[in-house]
């Protein structure tokens, strides 16, 4: 298989999820609160990985999943109550 293959048949599939993406931005933008949603680190993570994939040569999954995950290895003392959010807080500048 030949890049212009994969090109082919995963075009239309991967042009639907970068309209989603846009439509994303767009509700967040449209609605009251919108610069708070902006600040939030899952948003910011969100701009950090669109970049990423823009810019990356190459293992761009790669970079995305570290981008998103929370590095540190010190385990906590306690999950109790805690959530996954898709994103990692400490990542937020």
């Amino acid at each position: 298989m030949r890049a212009i293959d994969i090109l082919d048949l995963y075009f239309i599939e991967n042009r639907s999820r970068i309209m989603d993406i846009a439509s994303f931005l767009d509700r967040i933008d449209r609605y009251e609160g919108a610069e708070e949603a902006k600040a939030d680190f899952r948003y910011q993570a969100f701009l950090r990985i669109l970049d990423i994939t823009r810019e990356a040569t190459q293992d761009r999954a790669k970079a995305v999943q570290v981008a998103l995950s929370d590095p540190t290895a010190e385990p906590l003392e306690s999950a109790v109550g805690m959530k996954a959010y898709g994103a990692w807080k400490g990542a937020a500048k």
